[in-house]
């Protein structure tokens, strides 16, 4: 008869296979997963519902969901797209600030949705000076997967590793009285930026764009300002990251739908919240049971021994193990679950080796959402690009993406990772 523990491991291992081979289906996946561990008495339901969601995280994720999607709507990021393209010198200059822009919008905005909104300007662009969109809307579509990195509402996986550490939205600024991991992430953005202005050379003529864009309401970039500034004082109110981040940024959701609803009437309210990413919302919500019933069944404290027993105590070998693993696995698969269940890894393997935490966090975070540019696979945002290249005509393969991707992720990670390394490794 197999034991809780196998269970909890076996259904893991077919979820996570399921993701990967059926990714249009993962939320339906992870939360039969989730069922099938509380019907077979792995978990309670009150546990699995109560203990092992982080509903904190739930609340940050979905309220930043609608203040995000009213910030689209508004137009403004279209703006500020087509005005850095009218003020550029060369083609060169306004493709590198488009990618520059997406990275800016997705560290408050999901990176699907940046890429959505800045894609018709590059469109317009390249159908304009006659060129090939394909090597554009991939550098918007990595360089929106990077920043997302860079602060705690910019991406599903920082807001885990913030509840994680009860990190505040200024920790990710500063932590520790070190300079936090936003600065690592931007110093992989300037060096990825590099390495596109390389891949860009050729384009040297003049960049002109008729401005199309207007902004609707500046009401939603001063939400999504109050939202900043509220999580700012998050660690002081809760210390804990136990509920202040979501019922904050839920407060401040429900603010923007009354005053959409009421005063800027752009459409249906009902038809508005249909078109959130209910998917990644159940995804997320199922991967925690999963990770939560493979967690309480030791196999994470297993895999941590395995890894300080390798690395022999070697704080280098460690960080650099972790660091390359992730950019593997989360070039093909979902990072999510693959973070959640690293995170108390890499935190044991931490203490069991006496090397400071944050350097594996940090390390693990930088590989687990850069690896996803490694492939038009590993990404949503990617899988999106592509679907427009597509329809506009542009076949891309494994080969001509990866052949941006891989120099990209390798000088964003490298150079993320070393500063990372010079902070919390020396």
């Amino acid at each position: 008869m197999l034991t809780p523990a196998w269970i909890s491991l076996i259904v893991f291992v077919l979820c996570y296979a399921l993701f990967v081979l059926l990714p249009n289906r993962r939320s339906w996946v992870a939360c039969g997963g989730g069922f099938v561990l509380v019907a077979m008495g792995v978990l309670g339901w009150q546990d699995a519902l109560l203990t092992k969601i982080s509903w904190n995280v739930m609340g940050l994720f979905f309220g930043t969901l609608i203040l995000a999607e009213m910030f689209l709507m508004s137009r403004v990021p279209a703006v500020l797209a087509e005005w850095l393209v009218d003020r550029s010198k060369s083609t060169r200059v306004a493709m590198l600030s488009l990618c520059a822009l997406s990275g800016v919008i997705s560290m408050f905005v999901e990176n699907v949705a940046v890429v959505l909104l800045v894609a018709p300007v590059a469109l317009s662009l390249a159908d304009k000076l006659k060129i090939s969109p394909v090597p554009l809307l991939i550098g918007i579509a990595v360089s929106s997967n990077l920043q997302g990195t860079a602060t705690m509402i910019g991406d599903p996986p920082s807001m885990i590793l913030a509840g994680h550490m009860r990190m505040g939205f200024w920790d990710f600024f500063a932590y520790q009285g070190k300079p936090g991991i936003f600065f690592a992430v931007e110093i992989g953005m300037i060096a990825s930026l590099v390495v596109l202005a390389f891949l860009y050379r050729r384009h040297k003529e003049k960049s002109e764009l008729i401005p199309k864009e207007k902004a609707r309401s500046w009401v939603p970039a001063g939400l999504l300002g109050f939202l900043v500034l509220g999580l700012s004082f998050a660690t002081a109110v809760d210390p804990e990251f136990a509920w202040f981040a979501g019922v904050y940024t839920l407060c401040l959701s429900i603010i923007a739908l009354v005053w959409y609803r009421l005063i800027a009437r752009w459409g249906s309210t009902r038809q508005l919240i249909t078109t959130l990413d209910w998917d990644t919302t159940f995804f997320l919500i199922g991967v925690f049971v999963l990770v939560g019933g493979l967690s309480d069944s030791g196999w994470m404290d297993k895999l941590s021994g395995f890894m300080a027993h390798s690395v022999g105590g070697n704080a280098a070998l460690a960080f650099a193990m972790i660091v390359v693993f992730s950019v593997i696995v989360s070039g093909f698969v979902d990072n999510v679950p693959f973070l959640l269940v690293m995170i108390p890894v890499a935190q044991k393997v931490a203490e069991q080796i006496h090397t400071p935490v944050p350097l594996l966090m940090f390390g693990l975070l930088i590989g687990a959402c850069l690896g996803g540019n490694l492939t038009p696979i590993g990404a949503s945002a990617n899988v999106v690009t592509l679907g427009i290249l597509r329809k506009r005509g542009y076949t891309v393969t494994f080969r001509d993406f990866m052949g941006i991707g891989i120099p990209f992720t390798a000088a964003a990670v490298l150079a993320a990772c070393a500063f990372v390394w010079w902070l919390w490794g020396v």
